[in-house]
């Protein structure tokens, strides 16, 4: 994929989270209003946070989308894992709020009117979310972004949201006043638990966590398909935003010439490259009579 096409896809999936985020924030925030209920207000918090962490997601991954300079040798991608960490500390913050409002909603329960119009909103955000959804998979699919990933995963979650509220608005109608605390409690929860998913995988990528297992079997099963290989060892990989790198020693025969060397690795970088777009590969060539004597300083 061009860098051209990655960026025009990951800045239409965030500025659509932005439009679907603030439209569900009105509506909302008016249904609410006329209801009372403690499970819309749960909503309608984790639309606002929405907003904000999608805003804040399309400011980052604009700058992550900016190109290496002289600071930033490896490029901005990062930022992309910052975007994804501080859509997790609004989730993080919102679920103990909510769970706090929840308990005192159970506690002293509160009737719930209009919930007719409630309801007929939820229906509404629970359109609007999957069609967005549907786009950020499509996105996600041909990009990889982590903060398009992230910011998807939250959006998933709001699906079974704005389906519990409709349930609890249902309950209550039914004379059963706490259900309207008991799932603002649930989704407090719910949310704290995705929060706390994202924060670890952001941190651990963040920390250049390595490429995914599949990954790195394509890469192993390359470098040991090419002829004059011998084989090959220190093999490091990481990811920052849409860029993969990928370094490791190449064992080749010692009597070979520079220029031999410096073309045979040519042709395994490039069959890399044939599988993995958006990639830098660093290749160090090693005399197959030096590779003891590295693994021993590698065990030391």
């Amino acid at each position: 994929m061009s860098t051209k096409s990655y960026e025009d896809l990951v800045k239409l999936a965030s500025k659509m989270a932005i439009f679907v985020a603030a439209t569900l924030v009105f509506t909302k925030l008016y249904a609410w209003w006329v209801s009372s209920s403690s499970a819309m207000l749960a909503s309608t918090t984790d639309s606002i946070l929405d907003v904000f962490a999608s805003l804040c997601s399309f400011i980052i991954i604009r700058f992550s989308l900016s190109p290496a300079d002289e600071e930033h040798r490896f490029g901005h991608g990062k930022a992309e894992n910052l975007a994804a960490l501080m859509q997790s500390s609004f989730v993080l913050g919102s679920a103990i709020l909510l769970m706090l409002h929840g308990v005192d909603r159970i506690i002293s329960p509160q009737e719930v009117s209009h919930s007719s119009i409630a309801i007929g909103i939820s229906v509404l955000a629970i359109v609007l979310t999957v069609a967005l959804i549907s786009v950020q998979k499509y996105v996600i699919s041909k990009t990889k972004s982590v903060a398009i990933g992230a910011d998807s995963l939250h959006y998933q979650s709001d699906l079974l949201l704005n389906a519990g509220v409709i349930l609890a608005l249902v309950l209550n109608a039914y004379n059963w006043p706490q259900a309207d605390g008991i799932f603002t409690v649930l989704v407090g929860v719910f949310l704290l638990t995705g929060a706390i998913k994202m924060i670890y995988h952001s941190i651990h990528d963040l920390m250049d966590r390595e490429l995914a297992v599949e990954d790195l079997q394509s890469i192993k099963a390359v470098i040991n398909s090419h002829p004059r290989a011998n084989g090959f060892h220190e093999l490091r990989t990481r990811q920052s935003g849409k860029m993969r790198f990928i370094q490791f020693h190449l064992e080749l025969d010692d009597n070979l010439s520079l220029l031999q060397a410096h073309q045979i690795s040519d042709e395994v970088e490039q069959e890399l490259l044939k599988i993995f777009t958006d990639t830098e590969v660093f290749i160090h060539q090693d005399p197959q009579s030096v590779v003891a004597k590295e693994l021993t300083k590698q065990v030391s």
